[in-house]
């Protein structure tokens, strides 16, 4: 067993060996690690934007918890001017007496319907045209702000 001796050294005695950690095969596997992490990842955008259209409200508006929603009158056409309004009252059978009916319900002449409750006029499919624009301008006559006819296809109104 040989011992490597220091030739400065006055001493006489052997120094220790020094122990040097080779860096490089360290350094390698990082790199490897590196690459294998950077090619398997998926660089893909984890949120999006959406465009969202929100109402501008202005000013502070207050809303009513207790506010219930705005049921729509439906008056129904049945052709030869014969006509049946949904609801709870007994309506007018008549398209002549409708603007009339109409009118006594709204809020402002002491009735339950405010001016701009809809009124959806709901033709049946064999009801001529003109019948059915009678119904329309009817409800118009009476003050609604809201008039339209319900869509045949889809069921909804306007």
């Amino acid at each position: 067993m040989s011992h490597r001796r220091c030739p400065s050294s006055m001493t006489g005695r052997p120094e220790k060996a020094q122990v040097e950690l080779n860096l490089t095969p360290m350094i390698d596997v990082v790199f490897q690690l590196l690459i294998y992490f950077l090619l398997g990842t998926s660089f893909a955008v984890g949120e999006q934007t959406f465009r969202l259209d929100v109402p501008d409200r202005g000013a502070s508006v207050e809303i009513d918890p207790f506010e219930l929603d705005v049921t729509p009158v439906v008056v129904q056409v049945a052709g030869a001017g014969r006509i049946r309004v949904d609801g709870p009252w007994d309506g007018p059978v008549h398209v002549d007496a409708l603007t009339a009916f109409l009118e006594a319900r709204r809020l402002d002449r002491g009735g339950l319907l405010p001016l701009d409750t809809p009124i959806h006029v709901d033709p049946l499919p064999d009801v001529d045209w003109g019948e059915a624009v009678e119904a329309f301008n009817a409800a118009v006559r009476a003050g609604f702000e809201s008039v339209g006819f319900i869509d045949a296809s889809s069921g909804t109104g306007p």
